[in-house]
């Protein structure tokens, strides 16, 4: 690890000041990846900018939407009444992350940023074109078991390792983002990208911007939902593929379907098809097992990672029934 300069600051103004005037500086809150990226060498930054102590720990409701500021703990999160009561998805997600220890420091702006736990991402004597642009892909013709089966490239199967931001996408949350001319929001699914040609870029925020909070609209979903992770390790691991599936049923009717997946994506997968599929229809294992079918298309093995094509989507429908029957 390179030495480098430490800056705390109190402020969200203050904070983009001061990365504004330092393009090689770094906001660092948990640290949880951070961290380990510096002491492999993957990241360098100059100067870290501990903005711990900015006022963004909220967690409320406001209208019809609940805010969750950026520097929430993810066990914090996790653990809020309100969060368990009106969006336990995103209770139950957060809880399948990491171990207890790196919940209580994680931040949920530190989950959605986040990069890949890809080894040759990490391994700074492979190539990499998430690290270094036009290296290569080891994973391509290597170990690929973890990768992913959608949305890939010939730059890059990396996945996004988040289970917290699987659930987001399927709640239709709002990221709002400050920069110098103010806030902005995007839609949550807008927020990380597909790797294309420009593996590097994880997400679509601006070098000068910071994320301030997250904005969750009310919805119809808390009886009947579940996140459903298959992992190696029932802890401390990240998916080999999860589900986070939000029903709303009126006499085992489907009114609206909310579904997304991780593991197997450079961002969390939202699965559209299957949601338009269910709407209207009754929740049936014959009708989740055609929405799994839709939800695979376009989908693609690399070789070790060829049994997620199967595992994939036996996951969407168990996830279902669970939600299903979750009430």
């Amino acid at each position: 690890m390179i030495n480098f300069q430490y800056l705390r600051t109190t402020s969200a103004k203050s904070a983009l000041a001061l990365l504004q005037k330092d393009k090689n500086s770094k906001f660092i809150a948990g640290g949880t990846n951070l961290i380990d990226l510096m002491k492999r060498g993957v990241t360098a930054p100059e100067k870290l900018i501990d903005i711990n102590h900015v006022p963004l720990k909220q967690i409320e409701l406001i209208g019809t939407k609940i805010h969750i500021g950026a520097l929430a703990t993810n066990s914090a999160v996790a653990d809020h009444a309100l969060i368990k009561e009106k969006l336990p998805l995103l209770s139950w997600a957060l809880q399948a992350g990491a171990s207890a220890q790196l919940r209580n420091v994680a931040t949920v702006g530190g989950n959605m940023m986040q990069r890949t736990r890809c080894g040759y991402f990490y391994d700074t004597e492979m190539p990499c074109n998430k690290r270094e642009a036009g290296s290569g892909c080891g994973a391509l013709e290597g170990f690929n078991r973890m990768h992913a089966i959608f949305g890939t490239s010939d730059k890059c199967i990396a996945v996004h390792p988040s289970d917290m931001c699987v659930a987001l996408v399927a709640l239709d949350a709002e990221v709002v983002l400050l920069g110098p001319k103010g806030e902005r929001k995007i839609l949550f699914k807008d927020f990380h990208r597909l790797a294309g040609d420009t593996p590097q870029l994880d997400n679509n925020l601006k070098p000068d911007e910071m994320i301030v909070r997250v904005e969750i609209p009310l919805n119809n979903l808390a009886k009947h939902s579940y996140y459903l992770k298959v992992r190696d390790r029932a802890s401390y691991a990240f998916a080999l593929v999860s589900v986070a599936a939000g029903l709303e049923l009126e006499d085992n009717k489907i009114l609206s379907a909310h579904l997304a997946m991780g593991g197997v994506a450079h961002k969390p997968w939202r699965l559209t098809k299957a949601e338009e599929f269910l709407k209207g229809k009754e929740a049936t294992e014959e009708n989740f097992a055609q929405a799994a079918k839709l939800s695979m298309e376009n989908a693609k093995g690399f070789g070790e990672n060829n049994f997620k094509l199967k595992l994939a989507p036996n996951t969407i429908i168990e996830a279902l029934n669970l939600a299903k029957r979750k009430a």
